[in-house]
């Protein structure tokens, strides 16, 4: 390993953001490259008809190779407590996201409202990939074992690492050494601004019950001072909407 990489792989701030950063950038651009390669038509190659499945595929582990990469800094230490809460803490705040589609069932809506509802994210959510469209059921499992680990091992790690082990603490002192404040520790500041970015990284039907959310994860962050607690929580929500996605073909979910 040359200096370079090396003095990369040692500094903790690069190992707390780049992993998200690299996520959303990879992101950006592979989306640019899908609408310039996808082709529709039945007659297209699986990966001009669906590009996110292998967009996403690289996306997922070539951030995962980031997150081993600097594996070290995480304070991901083990509290039997700090797990079930977080566990939890993440059922109930993936109802709360699952809420406006499942008010949307209730009220047995055949469109998508406006107005005040659409602001809440009342929509139906069917609008997304379904992997039945593989069509062979050994890349139908592949393709929903890697939306399941990018989304409860992945991004629930970057996410945290990112906004409560750096942001929360960035924000208490920029100007100083940062990692010298404690995870967890509570400022009115931290809350709005962690939560508001946790919310702006999502799209804006999810907007309302994000900001719930990341309320939420706040609380457990400052409740069990626990980095462990956050992840666990992001990971239990997210496995339990992949679940429901998969469940009730709300695709646009995922």
């Amino acid at each position: 390993m040359n200096a370079q990489l090396k003095a990369w792989q040692n500094d903790r701030t690069i190992a707390h953001v780049a992993p998200l950063m690299w996520f959303l950038i990879v992101s950006f651009l592979l989306g640019i490259l899908a609408e310039a390669i996808g082709y529709a038509h039945p007659s297209a190659p699986w990966w001009k008809r669906w590009p996110d499945t292998w967009i996403l595929t690289v996306q997922t582990f070539t951030t995962a190779g980031m997150l081993l990469f600097f594996w070290k800094h995480y304070e991901l230490k083990w509290s039997t407590k700090a797990v079930v809460i977080g566990a939890v803490m993440g059922a109930i705040g993936i109802g709360f996201w699952l809420m406006p589609t499942m008010i949307y069932d209730r009220l047995g809506l055949t469109e998508n409202p406006e107005g005040w509802m659409r602001w809440l994210g009342i929509n139906d959510r069917l609008d997304g990939f379904d992997p039945n469209k593989l069509g062979d059921t050994f890349w139908i499992w592949a393709w929903i074992i890697m939306r399941f680990f990018r989304a409860v091992v992945v991004v629930a790690l970057i996410e945290e690492v990112a906004w409560r082990s750096f942001l929360m603490r960035f924000l208490l002192k920029p100007d100083g050494n940062y990692w010298k404040v404690p995870f967890g520790k509570p400022a009115w500041i931290s809350f709005f601004v962690v939560t508001f970015a946790f919310m702006f990284a999502h799209a804006p039907i999810d907007y309302a019950m994000a900001f719930i959310y990341g309320a939420l994860t706040y609380l457990c962050a400052i409740w069990t001072k626990s980095l462990m607690a956050c992840v666990v929580m992001h990971g239990v929500a997210n496995f339990i909407m992949c679940w429901f996605a998969l469940e009730f073909g709300k695709f646009g979910l995922l």
